[in-house]
């Protein structure tokens, strides 16, 4: 699997580099500016990009807007976007399309291996992989403007882990509860919420940000 990254910092950029090489991925390119990124996106055509959010000249959200960019040219690439800190607009700015192939990850999460490789290998496969912070933020603030429908505690449980990407298997053993119980709270979820029910993992996620998030819009 073929991956662009684009990273300012070269330690980070060198350590990001070895980590993806030692689970076998092919990087077509480490880049660290927002130019660079947008000609190795173009030219080379990778499997995956991992970008992030600032980089230079403007050391704003050029990382972020260059993927975009590169996801109208290419819609669907999957990219998966690193950030020092929680910012709901750049999940926002992701999830606009609604074609998948996208995450969010703090760059903390990179230091855990697993969680980080697993996260690409979902982007790159079409899913959805968002930092559990940025989803415990967006229910947060959902539930401080209006009570998210009624949910139960347990339900709230459920969403949280549905909207990082998780199938109902990997809930039902992260809570320790049957697949089927899982089940019911999905069903429930998505009726109080007033969500089309889903079997797509992606586009249940999808749905779920958008509902949480649209209230800043």
């Amino acid at each position: 699997m073929r991956v662009v990254l684009a990273e300012d910092l070269f330690l980070l950029r060198d350590g990001l580099v070895r980590m993806l090489e030692a689970y076998d991925f092919e990087i077509a390119a480490a880049v660290e500016t927002g130019p660079e990124l947008t000609r190795a996106l173009a030219e080379l055509q990778p499997d995956v990009a991992v970008v992030d959010v600032r980089l230079p000249p403007s050391q704003t959200d050029e990382g972020l807007q260059c993927a975009l960019a590169a996801r109208r040219d290419r819609p669907g690439l999957p990219v998966l976007v690193l950030s020092q800190h929680v910012e709901q607009l750049y999940a926002r700015e992701l999830l606009a399309d609604g074609n998948g192939g996208v995450g969010y990850l703090l760059k903390d999460r990179v230091f855990e291996a697993d969680q980080f490789i697993d996260a690409v290998r979902r982007v790159a496969s079409g899913g959805t992989a968002m930092d559990p912070q940025v989803i415990q933020q967006l229910l947060s603030r959902r539930s401080a403007d209006a009570p998210l429908g009624g949910l139960t505690p347990r339900e709230v449980e459920v969403l949280e882990l549905m909207a990082q990407g998780r199938s109902n298997a990997a809930i039902a053993g992260a809570l320790f509860v049957t697949e089927r119980a899982v089940a019911k709270h999905t069903s429930n979820i998505f009726l109080k919420l007033d969500l089309n029910v889903s079997d797509d993992d992606n586009r249940r996620v999808l749905a779920v940000l958008a509902y949480l998030d649209r209230g800043d819009n």
